[in-house]
């Protein structure tokens, strides 16, 4: 896989389970660690927000030049999607793992059926 930053430092990997257990030393947000609908709430527009800082960092990437500080400021935005993404989990009581595998289960029954492509949740 291409690495899309340039690593300023190194930094040890670290599995998704661990990831969305040390979001917790960060969650710094009204009902917190609640799973109630208010937080809910917050991370889904955090997520959102973050989301748009993503497709803002496409865009220049399209109407500007395509830097490798351009890419590297696209990766650290999508970390703070995954930030939310892995909060939102928490607030669920999902683990994040269990997520992705039960999201490549899905594509991976649309592909066999030959409905990768399409629309609509329930294809």
């Amino acid at each position: 896989m291409t690495n899309l930053a340039h690593k300023e430092t190194t930094t040890p990997e670290i599995s998704l389970r661990e990831y969305q257990e040390w979001t917790a030393n960060t969650a710094a947000y009204p009902q917190s660690n609640t799973g109630r609908i208010e937080e809910l709430m917050y991370l889904s527009l955090g997520m959102s927000g973050e989301a748009g800082e993503v497709s803002n960092c496409i865009k220049k990437l399209f109407r500007d030049q395509d830097t490798p500080e351009l890419r590297a400021n696209l990766s650290k935005e999508l970390g703070d999607v995954m930030w939310y993404a892995a909060r939102l989990a928490t607030a669920l009581d999902v683990d994040l793992t269990e997520i992705i595998s039960m999201n490549k289960a899905k594509l991976e029954d649309r592909m066999a059926r030959g409905v990768i492509k399409g629309s609509g949740d329930n294809r």
